[in-house]
């Protein structure tokens, strides 16, 4: 308006209004004064006004009646110059809005004038339409007659007239209704007081509108009116009025102001009659009319809007834009069923060109005939009805055909489909439009809502209450536009579903397929936005029925809520709407064929290319509106895996679905088509997953709920048979997980756990792929980057973890190893940032069973062994123990030996980790401990773990010992011994880091209980014989029972427990209760010693031996009163040698002492320490007394299982002896001597079994001792040594010990009984005649040169001790003569001739010591005794009876003669020169014995037994001497004596004379025949005799021979001259020898004596 207003403009204004007054004057001049003279006063009043005013326009406006009239009376004159120059004139004021109501009033009135004369038409409405358009001044009747003129014009007979009055009529209109509008804007913000009206509520009363709003709503009403052919109350006037043109420009008025009918109500009106125009019975072009208004109205939403909120929200009123819906519905539906009249269908489905109707087009025919081919045209068909699809408009805009041409008289022939193409179109743009709109505002609302989110997060609000209003407005505003948007979509959305699948299923053009499809997406995702569960599940239900075959059998189709409508009818305010189930017969190309998924194998199925089509639309549903398809995703997901099924589609690694081979059944057929299409799919499928990572929570948990229900489908169908089954779901569910990582932890419970579900199921793929996708997330989400990362987020850490752990409760072994693969996996990428994790996964590697088969044991072991070597520095201190735990059970695995073996090589190692790495695993362990500790203080409970009180250190070693303890039982030979050698070194190598106190525990806890276990099981175990270790290995025959086996364990355990014992006596002494377990250990070694076990029973005795050889610190009374050197080289405490003013005791200053330094009382008593030890050897001592008693007694019966103790067992008891002594010889008594006499003498009884015995015994020739004799003598020596230096008290048990030695003495001629054992001697039996392989035999041993040694020493001991009291006392030397009458009286009987002559060399040596004794205290008689057994002694060996062998060589003879004369020789020189010392008759005796050597034989035969004695002339001849020495040496103390000489030598002389005499007669008698030797040999020696004779008389005192005796001598003289004569020259040089000494007697005769007187 601005150019208007300019004063150039008003100016130019004035001067045009002068110049058209001057033109009209000028016309009127001489037809019309009247006009003439008003024009010119006219001028005037212009001039007058413009001079006048300063506002000019407003005073012409003010004055327009009057300068209007000059030229409304110009029109007047109906003169055309004039009339056309005064119109021009108005419609120039009019346009400069100078024009008042009234002035408008007058103009219309004259113009209706002018109409009525048909005047200037063209220019009338030119004029109507200026005055119109330019202001508003012109209401009421002025308007609505304006209207009128404007509409008789339109129905003049001339053509330009009426079109132009129909343009003019739509412009006017349109006019009308902006006027109104602009009204509104500009009372906008004037509030009104609401006016009370009666009456319909709905309808507001006329008179409460303003002036545009009366006139547009007036005018609305009428073309209602009109339209329904009822008379008009406002437009007054109308003469004539068609139909179509009422609709077309009813429809344009709610096309163009859609927000006006808010507040307007009678629309509803003709809306509902518009509708009634699409019925059935309507002819069809008035049905193709109505299809186009109501496609004006389909694309403007806003205005299908306003109907929804005035009239379907209300409670009164018609439904109207459901009912428009509907109607288009029941519309397209109709088309089908009844075929539209006219165009009635053709037998071809393409209508050719002769079917009825004139051809408007081309279009029209079913067929374009294009370079002779035929191509068929998009169309729709259902059940046999064929309806082509027509372009009819762009989308988004409604081209009116028709109604344009409804200013034609004659309806125009509809071309067939045009309705059909025009509903179709409706239907998308409504969806279009309705979707739009409602998804742009709720954009609005998200975006306002988030704008005031941040805002109000933001501190930067200047008052919280603006705030809080502005939120309020907000939600309140939210609130009501969501209602509306509810209210449309469920209005519409039964109507549009019944249609569009009507059409999805008759379409046959790909591109009106999309269509449909794309309009069931969108409203299905509209749904999903807006909540409307029902009706989202519908329009998804709808597009998933479409990409299955038809009547394909999917029960979640079926049975959800959406599809309750499928197949039903129901009614829409008595509207019937048909849902139309797909029809079978499409005539789609079919381009794939496979099977469908269910429980029993059926037919294949098809599927078309529209059913690829509907899935792509699935897809593309899921993959841009997940957000929003919440429950119905189950919906989506069963049919994509049906589809992915029928296609043939297999899962690959990570989820992704990739064309396979069907399994089963006939091969899946695909054309070329799909194959190019099946990775698109494919692609498509794995995006629509991938981008879950974009929903939000809520619609991810949506997503997951299906796909784990969808997956207990395909799980319940995979029961029973081993048929594939469909991994779609677990596919899809590894797919989602792994592009969720992000959020893991809100979908990571239900998803594993149900992933583990599926790894519990029977069918194996579906199992293994259950067991893929969960480990496949676990590696993932473990090497995700998450923020913050996994080592901040332990909670995160061991979520992720869990479910590994929790398949160790699944059974299948498939499953186990895919979970140990995945730890193994997890190991080598994350084994260093495991942290918190690591009991879940050594928990996984020791929760593998026995039973679970050696691949599973050796897959998990393989892990533990890169834990143990590569992550023991990683893991938490804490998890050690688990470690162990975890070793240890692998130990026990009985499925592998080798796995069981190198297991107890990781504890080795895991040992050593402890012991390197022992300060830092400590403190860790103890912060640990101490934070534990708080905790359980806090909540008030124990802290309980194994080995409590101990600190945790010690507890993770005593849980490694108890571990290898446990081993040390275990069934098989091989794990014992690994598991025991591995358990001692270990204490031994690493046992110094234990605290004091611990050893304790070690000892009674592990240790001891051990060998309680150990010889429980080795008493109880079998003696069955095994034949083979399995497979082909060959078992020694040292160890072919389990019993033998389980003795090694035995002898390994003990000897271990032994050695730790002696190696860490400093460490066990300082503790309590030592002595108690010194008992236990003793107690054990007792019980394997006396096991019936050789290997036992021995090692036992080893094992002894070794606690034996332990040494007690020194504590010499008389050391020095210094501090020690630092440098001491044992590890042991030293007492309490404190200096001067020093109250602590020193330590050695390494770690061991300080360690030892913390554990002792500050003072500990020294003596009672002492005792201690004392006490601990004699418990020693004890045993020791009770192992030989037990073992050495000989057994009752005897069979072949008898057992009796081996050499090797009783050698190394006997050697225990010595070192034990040593400890407790000062309280060493009798008793206790006794005690060992009997154990040293039944050891040495013991038999050899023969087949040992070639091992033990010497051979026979050679003299050697075993070696258990060798130790009997040591044990003896030992103790008499010590007798010897020790307290003179100790003296009195030398008796005692010579009886022991001497009754192994009298072995040598009578081996020991053992028991009633019958055994063979050795001694009589060669080697060669052993029968080495009789079991049951039992050979003694060889006792002589044990019996000869023990002689010896018996010999050596008495020259030590023959002078002492208890020997004299207790008769030893009797005892020795006693024991050595045996071999001496048996002498060539002796078993061995060594044995009689040491027995005699020894006779003669003790008896060089002991006569003297014996001599010294004749007085006290002690050894009266001693004497008769003497002299037996002697006559028992002189004169022996047994024979000496054939083989005796002369030199052996005159060696043996020898001894005999040693003999005599002792008895002439150490008794005979002291007779006076010793008792008579013992002389006696031995006179007697001299004197039966010296004759020889008294008896006159020759006998065999006397042979030896001939021969022993060197004998004799000592004999002889002796006597006669004896008889005439010595002074006659006694008459006695005399007597005992001199009949001697009567007998002595009367017997030789008795030999010479019968020789000499035998020599007469036998002639020329030589005597026999003997008789020879005989009166050889009776003749030296008589040399010997009388060569001793000569020597002796005259005054001691009897004159008697020389008259016998002398007297032998002439027949030893008769002897002469004899042949033998041997006899000759005797007889020769003999009468040499005569010549002493050849005397000159002297004076006679008579007898007796001098």
């Amino acid at each position: 308006m601005s150019g208007t207003n300019s004063p150039e403009a008003v100016k130019k204004l004035l001067e045009n209004m002068q110049s058209d007054l001057r033109a009209l004057s000028l016309e009127c001049k001489k037809k019309f004064p009247p006009v003439k003279e008003a024009a010119e006063s006219g001028i005037i009043k212009v001039k007058t006004i413009a001079a006048r005013n300063t506002e000019i326009l407003a005073a012409l406006k003010e004055n327009s009646s009057e300068v209007v009239q000059p030229f409304l009376m110009g029109c007047g004159t109906k003169e055309p110059k004039i009339t056309q120059l005064c119109l021009a004139a108005i419609q120039r004021l009019m346009s400069h809005e100078v024009v008042s109501e009234t002035a408008a009033g007058n103009i219309i009135n004259m113009l209706w004038q002018l109409m009525e004369n048909s005047l200037e038409e063209l220019k009338l409405l030119q004029t109507v339409l200026v005055l119109l358009t330019t202001n508003t001044v012109v209401h009421d009747e002025a308007l609505s007659k304006a209207i009128v003129l404007c509409f008789r014009l339109h129905f003049t007979k001339d053509n330009i007239t009426n079109n132009t009055a129909a343009a003019t009529v739509r412009q006017v209109v349109t006019v009308v209704f902006e006027r109104m509008v602009a009204e509104d804007e500009r009372h906008r913000d004037i509030i009104e007081q609401p006016i009370l009206v009666q009456g319909n509520s709905n309808r507001r009363s006329v008179s409460t509108l303003k002036p545009c709003a009366k006139d547009a709503y007036m005018l609305f009403q009428d073309l209602c009116q009109l339209v329904n052919a009822d008379a008009p109350y406002w437009l007054v006037g109308m003469t004539e009025m068609t139909r179509t043109f009422g609709l077309e420009l009813l429809e344009s008025v709610l096309n163009d102001f859609p927000q006006v009918f808010l507040q307007v109500t009678e629309c509803e009106i003709f809306l509902s009659l518009l509708v009634k125009f699409l019925d059935a019975d309507k002819p069809q072009w008035l049905r193709a009319v109505a299809v186009e208004s109501i496609h004006r109205l389909c694309v403007q939403p806003q205005l299908l809007r306003s109907f929804c909120q005035s009239y379907d929200m209300k409670q009164h009123s018609t439904k109207v834009f459901r009912d428009i819906v509907n109607a288009l519905g029941s519309f397209i539906q109709s088309l089908f069923l009844v075929p539209p009249t006219g165009n009635p269908v053709t037998t071809n489905q393409a209508g050719n060109n002769n079917s009825g109707g004139p051809v408007s087009a081309p279009a029209n025919s079913g067929m374009l005939g294009i370079g002779g081919g035929v191509t068929l045209l998009p169309a729709f068909e259902y059940r046999g009805t064929w309806i082509p699809i027509l372009t009819i408009t762009v989308q988004g805009s409604a081209k009116a055909t028709y109604l344009e041409m409804l200013d034609k008289v004659e309806p125009p022939t509809i071309p067939e489909g045009y309705a059909m193409s025009v509903a179709f179109h409706c239907l998308l743009d409504l969806v279009r439009g309705i979707t739009s709109m409602i998804e742009g505002e709720l954009g609005e609302v998200e975006t306002e809502c988030q704008i005031n989110s941040e805002a109000a997060s933001s501190p930067t609000q200047s008052s919280e209450q603006q705030e809080l209003q502005s939120t309020s407005e907000q939600m309140d505003k939210e609130i009501v536009s969501r209602a509306v948007w509810e209210e449309m979509v469920s209005a519409c959305w039964c109507g549009l579903l019944a249609a569009l699948s009507l059409l999805l299923d008759a379409s046959t053009d790909e591109a009106a397929t999309e269509n449909i499809l794309k309009a069931e997406l969108t409203m299905a995702a509209l749904c999903g936005r807006l909540g409307l569960v029902t009706s989202r599940d519908a329009f998804i239900t709808a597009i998933c029925k479409g990409s299955l075959p038809p009547h394909y059998a999917l029960t979640v189709l079926n049975t959800t809520t959406a599809a309750t409508l499928s197949n039903k009818s129901y009614s829409i305010q008595g509207q019937n709407v048909m849902m139309i189930s797909p029809s079978s017969e499409s005539h789609q190309q079919v381009v794939a064929v496979g099977q469908p998924l269910a429980v029993q194998p059926q037919g294949t199925v098809m599927l078309t290319s529209k059913n690829i089509q509907c899935m792509r639309t699935l897809l593309n549903l899921a993959h841009c509106h997940g957000a929003v398809l919440g429950t119905s995703w189950q919906l989506v997901l069963a049919t994509l895996q049906h589809l992915v099924w029928i296609l043939g589609l297999k899962p690959s690694s990570g989820g992704a679905l990739k064309p396979g081979r069907a399994v089963e059944g006939p091969s899946t057929v695909l054309t070329t088509a799909v194959m190019t299409d099946l990775p698109v799919i494919s692609n498509i499928l794995s995006r629509l997953f991938e981008s879950s990572q974009y929903l939000d929570d809520v619609s991810l948990h949506h997503l997951i709920n299906a796909l784990c229900s969808l997956s207990l489908e395909a799980m319940d169908m995979a029961y029973g048979n081993n048929k594939e089954p469909s991994l779609f779901a677990v596919a899809k569910l590894l797919e989602t997980g792994l592009v969720n990582m992000h959020r893991i932890e809100i979908l990571w419970r239900p998803l594993t756990g149900h992933l583990l579900e599926v790894c519990q199921h029977p069918n194996s793929r579906m199992r293994e792929w259950g067991a893929e996708a969960l480990t496949s997330l676990i590696k993932a989400g473990l090497t995700f980057n998450h923020d913050p990362p996994l080592s901040q987020n332990q909670r995160l850490q061991l979520l992720l973890l869990n479910p590994l752990k929790e398949m160790s409760s699944i059974n299948h072994p498939d499953i186990r190893l895919k979970q140990l693969e995945c730890v193994l996996q997890i190991l080598q990428s994350q084994g260093d940032s495991l942290g918190p994790g690591w009991p879940l996964v050594l928990g996984v590697m020791g929760a593998i069973r026995n039973d679970q088969g050696e691949s599973l044991i050796r897959t998990a072991f393989q892990c533990l062994q890169l834990v143990v070597t590569d992550f023991l520095p990683t893991m938490p201190c804490t998890c050690l123990q688990i470690v162990v735990d975890v070793a240890g059970s692998f130990g026990l695995h009985n499925q592998e030996l080798n796995i069981s073996l190198t297991s107890i090589g990781l504890l080795w190692n895991i040992s050593d980790y402890f012991f390197q790495r022992g300060e830092t695993i400590e403190n860790d362990l103890n912060k640990e401990e101490a934070a534990q500790q708080k905790q359980a203080e806090e909540k008030g409970v124990v802290l309980n773990r194994p080995f409590h009180p101990a600190p945790p250190f010690d507890c993770l070693w005593l849980c490694l010992y108890a571990k290898l303890g446990e081993l040390c039982v275990d069934p098989r030979p091989a794990v014992r011994k690994s598991a025991g050698q591995t358990l001692f070194s270990t204490i031994g190598a690493h046992g110094t880091l234990l605290q004091h106190s611990t050893w304790h525990t070690v000892i009674w806890k592990v240790l001891f209980h051990l060998l309680d276990r150990v010889r429980e099981s080795s008493t109880t175990a079998d003696k069955e014989k095994i034949e083979s270790g399995g497979g082909n290995i060959l078992i020694h025959h040292s160890r072919d029972t389990a019993e033998k086996q389980w003795a090694e364990t035995w002898v390994l355990t003990l000897a271990g427990v032994a050695r730790i014992f002696n190696t860490r006596r400093y460490l066990l002494q300082p503790l309590g209760d030592f002595s108690r377990a010194w008992d236990v250990l003793l107690d054990h070694i007792q019980s394997a010693a006396l096991s019936k076990n050789n290997e036992v029973s021995l090692a036992a005795l080893k094992s002894f031996q070794e606690i034996l050889q332990i040494v007690s610190p020194a504590r010499d009374s008389d050391k020095p009163e210094t501090p020690p050197a630092v440098n001491v080289p044992v590890p042991v405490l030293l007492g309490s040698i404190s200096g001067p003013g020093l109250s602590r005791p020193f330590v050695r200053t390494d770690s061991i002492g300080e360690r030892l330094g913390k554990y002792t009382n500050s003072e500990p008593p020294i003596v009672n320490d002492e005792l201690e030890d004392l006490n601990l050897w004699w418990a020693a001592w004890n045993t020791w007394y009770r192992i030989g008693s037990e073992s050495t007694k000989p057994p009752i019966t005897f069979d072949k299982l008898t057992f009796i103790p081996s050499q090797p067992f009783l050698t190394a008891l006997i050697q225990i002896f010595p070192a034990l002594y040593q400890h407790i010889k000062t309280g060493f008594n009798m008793d206790d001597l006794q005690k060992l006499g009997v154990i040293l003498h039944s050891a040495v009884s013991v038999p050899i079994s023969s087949d040992a015995s070639p091992f033990i015994l010497p051979s026979y020739t050679e003299a050697v001792l075993t070696s258990l004799q060798e130790a009997v003598l040591t044990a003896l020596d030992v103790l008499q040594k010590a007798i010897c230096v020790g307290p003179e008290n100790m003296q009195i048990m030398y008796p005692a010990i010579f009886d022991q030695l001497l009754a192994f003495v009298e072995f040598s001629c009578k081996p020991p009984q053992y028991g009633q054992l019958e055994t063979k001697h050795i001694a009589n039996a060669k080697y060669n005649q052993i029968q080495l392989f009789a079991p049951a035999e039992w050979v003694a041993l060889n006792y002589v040169p044990f019996a000869e040694r023990s002689l010896e020493v018996v010999v050596d001991l008495y020259q030590k001790t023959a002078c002492h009291k208890a020997v004299v006392n207790e008769k030893v030397l009797q005892n020795i003569i006693k024991t050595l009458r045996v071999p001496l009286s048996l002498k060539y009987s002796c078993p061995s001739e060594s044995t009689w002559k040491l027995a005699v060399s020894s006779l003669l040596r003790v008896l060089s010591i002991g006569l003297p004794v014996a001599r010294q205290h004749a007085s006290s008689g002690k050894f009266d005794s001693m004497w008769p057994e003497l002299a037996s002694t002697f006559e028992d060996f002189l004169f022996t009876k047994s024979v000496p062998p054939d083989n005796l060589s002369i030199q052996e003879f005159q060696r043996n003669e020898s001894i005999d004369v040693e003999v005599v020789q002792l008895i002439s020189t150490e008794i005979l020169p002291y007779a006076n010392f010793i008792p008579k008759e013992f002389v006696g005796q031995i006179m007697t014995m001299l004197n039966k050597g010296s004759i020889h034989s008294q008896s006159s035969s020759f006998t065999e037994a006397e042979i030896d004695i001939r021969l022993r002339e060197e004998f004799s001849k000592m004999c002889f001497e002796t006597l006669l020495q004896f008889s005439f040496s010595n002074k006659v103390t006694t008459p006695q004596e005399g007597y005992i000489s001199r009949m001697a030598l009567s007998v002595l002389l009367k017997r030789s004379q008795d030999v010479l005499h019968r020789y000499i007669e035998d020599e007469r008698l036998s002639g020329k025949c030589p005597l026999p030797r003997q008789q020879v040999t005989e009166i050889i020696f009776v003749l030296k005799a008589v040399s010997t004779l009388i060569d001793s008389l000569k020597k002796t005192q005259p005054e001691n021979v009897d004159g008697n005796t020389w008259a016998q001598v002398i007297a032998l003289y002439p027949t030893l001259v008769e002897c002469i004569t004899c042949s033998s020259s041997d006899v000759c040089s005797a007889l020769k020898e003999a009468l040499v000494p005569f010549k002493d007697f050849m005397h000159p005769p002297a004076s006679r004596v008579q007898n007796g007187e001098s």
